[in-house]
């Protein structure tokens, strides 16, 4: 089964426009691949963590409109997340890049425990399976 709509025989005007559309989209998903090469691993790692720490910062409510933007369940699951990526990574990006992404997640860790009406346990909250206790 072709998944180019082009393979489809019509002369109608709307399939020639699907069908440069189509076309667009990749020539536009080639350059992106093409782009996406020519990255160092260390800013993907470090890019992905910057998305997570700035999400996780939000749903704990460190952003403008924290009474419509705190969200706690969310909050666990991306700092969960960014622990582990941080500390998995830590050893590929260098000191140099796991200490600040460190030092935020830290944070949001902190805020998450402020934030939460009944705090968990010391080495039980957020992330803490992987960095430890934070305090």
């Amino acid at each position: 089964m072709a998944t180019n709509p082009a393979s489809n025989d019509r002369n109608d005007p709307q399939d020639a426009e699907r069908i440069a559309r189509w076309e667009e989209q990749e020539r536009a998903a080639s350059a992106a691949s093409r782009d996406i090469a020519d990255v160092p691993a260390v800013e993907v790692i470090t890019a992905a963590a910057v998305h997570l720490l700035s999400a996780s910062a939000v749903k704990v409510g460190l952003a403008d409109d924290p009474e419509n933007q705190q969200d706690l369940d969310e909050a666990r699951k991306l700092i969960n997340s960014l622990a582990g990526l941080i500390t998995a990574a830590a050893p590929e990006i260098s000191d140099i890049h796991a200490r600040s992404l460190r030092d935020g997640l830290r944070s949001v860790q902190l805020a998450f425990r402020e934030a939460s009406v009944i705090p968990d346990e010391i080495g039980k909250g957020p992330g803490e399976k992987w960095t430890g206790p934070v305090t």
